[in-house]
């Protein structure tokens, strides 16, 4: 059991990370890439790059590089990695042109795009 006063502190230090992220969305580094081959990097609690540009038929690779569990799960439903162990990875073919919002299902502040072009 971890004792009340570790607790405590982890629940303050998460706090102060979503209310910055809340109260600074532009401290949140959002790049925008276009690609050939499609590969996100899922790294201090951030999937870069925020934007990624891809032509239709691009299987992107999403790769768990941070410590601990991630997932990608897209807002339509139409992928969810399921969790991700550090330097794990999930691809999904992006086959139709359009834009793909995606997030972390274990921390909901972590979002991100795919731009599927003709």
């Amino acid at each position: 059991m971890i004792p009340k006063t570790t607790a405590k502190n982890l629940r303050a230090f998460w706090g102060a990370c979503l209310l910055i992220t809340v109260l600074f969305p532009s401290a949140a580094r959002v790049e925008t890439v276009e690609s050939a081959t499609g590969q996100v990097q899922i790294h201090n609690l951030t999937f870069t790059p925020g934007v990624l540009t891809v032509k239709a038929g691009t299987e992107v690779t999403f790769t768990n590089r941070d410590g601990i569990l991630h997932s990608v799960i897209a807002r339509d439903g139409r992928f969810d990695s399921g969790a991700l162990d550090t330097d794990e990875s999930f691809a999904f073919t992006f086959a139709t042109p359009g834009e793909y919002s995606y997030f972390c299902g274990l921390h909901s502040h972590m979002t991100a795009k795919i731009v599927v072009v003709p």
